[in-house]
């Protein structure tokens, strides 16, 4: 879709290039990242996501990096179809191993059993490994150039990276629950460099990890500014940049 100036319709790209994904991230959201993309371009500094599932946020977040420069590097435990476990109050957790350590997801805030049955389990029925089928999505949409995939949690992802290692745009999707939001932002806001953002999935929505480790993290930090709750549920705020001398 061209606009009368013969431009083409961001919106409408976006609404294409998720087209068969499957995810839960809605198009309004994901235009909100897409310009968050835009925006910092001239910032230093790659895109982490945390919690990638299929690949629904990971093109839109490709094709701005493909746009702008830079690549984006995507964090998730990407669990197997064996990897989850029913609790016994009905909801499902996950464990999974990667190289030989066992690593725990929606342990505290678990995925209660009709999104588990009725989303979640059906996206195996194609292949057993989400990292697969992952790959896949961002392969078809000829993205691949653009998107590090990392199999682990911010934890492993902090680890690996380079010394000088830096983000202009944090989107934090993964394990709602409290602990682990915390543990996403205090790993990898040191990486967040000034003047760059970070945006949290489904704040405001009823997650109440996700909305405690905000108020803790990031609202009563002075190192953030610009807060603000940009759609029904992804919320946002600026790393302060560095006063100009």
């Amino acid at each position: 879709m061209t606009t009368t100036t013969g431009a083409s319709s961001l919106m409408a790209d976006i609404e294409a290039l998720v087209n068969g994904v499957p995810g839960w991230s809605p198009v309004d959201q994901l235009f909100t990242l897409s310009l968050l993309a835009q925006v910092t371009a001239g910032l230093p500094g790659d895109i982490v996501e945390v919690g990638s599932w299929l690949g629904r946020s990971a093109v839109v977040l490709a094709a701005a990096a493909r746009d702008t420069g830079g690549r984006v590097y995507c964090i998730d435990l990407f669990p197997r179809r064996d990897d989850w476990r029913r609790n016994a109050d009905g909801t499902y957790s996950c464990v999974v191993d990667i190289d030989g350590r066992q690593h725990g997801g929606y342990q505290e805030q678990t995925v209660w059993a009709d999104p588990f049955l009725g989303q979640l389990a059906p996206c195996y029925d194609e292949t057993p490994d989400l990292l697969e089928a992952f790959q896949a999505n961002v392969r078809a949409r000829g993205l691949a150039a653009f998107v590090t995939a990392h199999r682990g949690t911010s934890a492993t992802f902090a680890a690996s990276v380079p010394s000088g290692f830096g983000a202009r745009l944090l989107f934090v999707d993964g394990d709602h629950g409290y602990g682990a939001v915390v543990d996403d932002i205090d790993r990898l806001v040191p990486y967040l460099v000034p003047g760059g953002w970070i945006c949290f999935d489904d704040a405001g929505s009823g997650y109440d990890g996700v909305d405690r480790a905000i108020a803790d993290r990031i609202t009563n930090n002075p190192g953030f500014d610009l807060f603000r709750q940009l759609t029904r549920k992804c919320f946002v705020a600026r790393r302060t940049a560095v006063p100009l001398r």
